[in-house]
């Protein structure tokens, strides 16, 4: 693991070198900066994991050097000060410092707050990387002119608050349709509740969707709230809504019209904010008919309607498809990266995929799994799945 790096801000050489000795000996990298300009230079050039600076300098004060430096890095930034008051220490962290520590410095309270400021910053980098990681693993692939025509139309309708239903075979990505509505609307940083309509029994769907007080029936031993509470102020993906049971529809459909709820056993209506994406491979046309779905559920939910083709009908994007599961897989796996011969690509080309994106992602895994180096037409023709054809 490398030395985290460190930089020292303080027009006193004394305190500089004091505190580069005492940085030096618990192995942090550390360089200094005599005055703010000096210091807003080398936070230009290179990274530091973290910051310290003075407070009361020539040039340019302490407070000034944070403003502007908060605009060029995400290190954590500690000021220190010998002429500072509560003050001065309540503005500093208005302005965005991590911490103020006053002069003398006390050296175990410097140590304590420099180590959390940095395990924190740590845990951000972290969490940005494994969204980020997230993100890369449920992206949308393909240039195919279906797949341009739903990015176009989620670009157009995630600002809006629109209700979009989700259609299209098992296996085809309509949940990675949803998070892309939510991740590109204005409630992208409040919760993405997913629930699967379809697992769930239908006895329990109403208690999932509006929670339940204590008591309501045998097994509620506590309060708990439901989907719809949890998702305030943000997105709730209704997966497979077709399968809902008609009662738990009546509940939904009253929740869509008043954005209020009511627990299972209880009489208080809850106020909510959710905005309601759903999904289905079923043709709900078909299940209005037979009596299985409300009509007037379906006019509230299909605002509007992204179909997702199935995968035989985008052919030309299982190249892109392939080489990007492949990559996915092997990093995680932790072996070298495998390749593709053209035949191969043209053999997975030629399958029929009854279980479109999420039946090649399985075969591919399959065959970065058990091939060496490079994957070739008859490893695709040996290992596909059986079900293909």
């Amino acid at each position: 693991m490398s030395q985290q790096k460190i930089l020292i801000i303080d027009d006193e050489k004394s305190i500089r070198r004091t505190l580069r000795e005492i940085l030096e000996y618990e192995k942090y990298e550390i360089d200094e900066a005599g005055d703010g300009i000096e210091a807003l230079e080398k936070i230009e050039a290179q990274s530091f994991d973290l910051i310290l600076c003075d407070i009361k300098m020539p040039r340019m004060d302490g407070t000034e050097v944070l403003e502007k430096a908060l605009e060029m890095t995400e290190a954590p930034i500690i000021m220190i000060s010998g002429h500072g008051n509560i003050e001065t220490a309540v503005e500093a962290i208005k302005k965005g410092a991590y911490d103020y520590i006053a002069k003398p410095l006390d050296l175990n309270r410097l140590l304590v707050t420099l180590r959390n400021a940095l395990d924190k910053n740590a845990l951000l980098n972290e969490t940005k990387r494994l969204r980020k990681k997230v993100f890369d693993t449920h992206q949308m692939i393909g240039n195919s002119a279906p797949m341009t025509q739903i990015r176009q139309l989620i670009e157009r309708v995630a600002p809006t608050d629109a209700r979009v239903l989700i259609t299209g075979e098992n296996g085809t990505g309509k949940e990675l349709v949803a998070k892309a509505l939510h991740e590109n609307s204005n409630r992208s940083k409040a919760p993405f509740i997913e629930v699967n309509c379809a697992a769930i029994p239908s006895e329990l769907i109403e208690s999932q969707l509006f929670g339940h007080e204590k008591g309501s029936f045998t097994s509620a031993i506590k309060q708990r709230k439901g989907d719809f509470e949890l998702a305030h102020n943000g997105t709730l993906f209704l997966d497979e809504i077709g399968d809902m049971s008609l009662k738990a529809q009546a509940k939904v459909l009253r929740a869509l019209q008043e954005n209020k709820i009511t627990r299972v056993g209880g009489e208080k209506d809850i106020e909510v904010n959710v905005r309601i994406l759903a999904a289905t491979n079923k043709n709900l046309s078909d299940e209005i008919r037979q009596g299985n779905f409300r009509e007037d559920l379906y006019h509230r939910l299909s605002v509007i309607i992204i179909a997702v083709p199935p995968l035989r009908e985008r052919k030309e994007d299982i190249p892109l498809l392939a080489h990007h599961f492949l990559e996915v897989i092997t990093a995680n796996m932790g072996r070298q990266p495998l390749t593709f011969t053209e035949e191969a690509i043209d053999a997975l080309q030629n399958l029929y995929w009854t279980g479109n994106v999420r039946e090649l992602h399985n075969v591919v895994e399959r065959l970065a799994i058990l091939c060496d180096r490079e994957i070739t037409e008859n490893d695709v023709v040996q290992f596909a799945h059986p079900l293909t054809k």
